[in-house]
């Protein structure tokens, strides 16, 4: 499922404030498949940029095309668009309302109209993807549950959909480092089943080990899109968006700059071992 962003401006207007134009005349081109992360300082439209791509907002002007369909007209039936897009919002386990985790991730599917035994065999499948068991789960209240558990059983709710895209608003603020790296693995799963993942992160170290592109927002405008190890070669961009450099490739650099031939393109932990271990034996 394509996606095409074309001139997308937003502008939020209000009786009680002066108008704010949160997206200015924004293109871009998300491939089925793609593995995309959107990153930018508080502020600089990206939540609102996604919000536009399952119709959750209409453009002030531009359009959102879904393959080949262009979603921003009013009589676009916005519901069959957020059955194939499915958006996770910040802290998504606020939404939770029912009163047991097989009924919350349920929702949805129950709204598509499906038999009972489908319904059933979604949610088994949502909640394994997530990493919670299902006759462990099932029946408990979601509102006892831990806040990463909360977090698991939200996004499991949308992953009952089944949506061939799969849209996350800092999945991985205020969890702990168990829950964030559960989220890291279920990303990279669902992408590896062919599904287009798209996220908004603060996150840097998140960024840099998951997306293959990175678009960076400033001030409601796009000013970087490419490959990560394009991005991080470019330190004045990060600083005039207010990004901190990755803290493996910004080791790395350092001990480059001591003289070690180290490559500086390494984004994981086990990459940066074998690096030095080759070093060490070059050395």
């Amino acid at each position: 499922m394509d996606i095409k962003v074309e001139n997308l401006t937003h502008i939020y207007r209000s009786q009680f404030s002066p108008e704010c134009k949160a997206v200015s005349e924004v293109s871009l081109s998300i491939p089925s498949g793609e593995f995309l992360a959107i990153v930018g300082s508080t502020g600089s439209g990206k939540t609102t940029l996604i919000q536009h791509m399952n119709g959750i907002l209409q453009p002030t002007y531009g359009r959102i095309i879904v393959d080949g369909q262009n979603i921003s007209t009013l009589d676009t039936k916005v519901t069959k668009i957020r059955m194939k897009i499915g958006l996770v919002f910040q802290f998504p386990e606020n939404q939770l309302f029912a009163e047991t985790v097989y009924d919350d991730v349920a929702f949805g599917p129950k709204n598509l109209g499906l038999p009972e035994g489908e319904i059933e065999k979604r949610v088994n499948s949502a909640l394994s993807l997530v990493g919670l068991d299902f006759d462990e789960f099932r029946s408990r209240s979601p509102f006892g549950l831990s806040t990463g558990e909360k977090r698991r059983v939200a996004i499991a709710g949308i992953l009952a959909m089944d949506p061939r895209v799969l849209i996350l608003d800092e999945p991985t603020a205020g969890l702990d480092g168990k829950s964030s790296d559960m989220i890291e693995k279920l990303l990279i799963q669902y992408n590896q089943k062919g599904k287009t993942v798209i996220f908004v992160s603060h996150d840097m170290d998140f960024v840099s080990r998951l997306a293959r592109r990175v678009v960076v927002m400033h001030r409601g405008s796009v000013i970087f899109d490419g490959n990560r190890e394009d991005l991080f070669r470019e330190e004045k961009l990060l600083d005039r968006a207010g990004l901190i450099m990755p803290e493996i490739p910004r080791y790395m650099r350092r001990l480059k700059l001591k003289g070690y031939r180290v490559r500086t393109d390494i984004f994981t932990l086990e990459e940066a071992k074998r690096e030095l271990e080759r070093v060490g034996k070059i050395g």
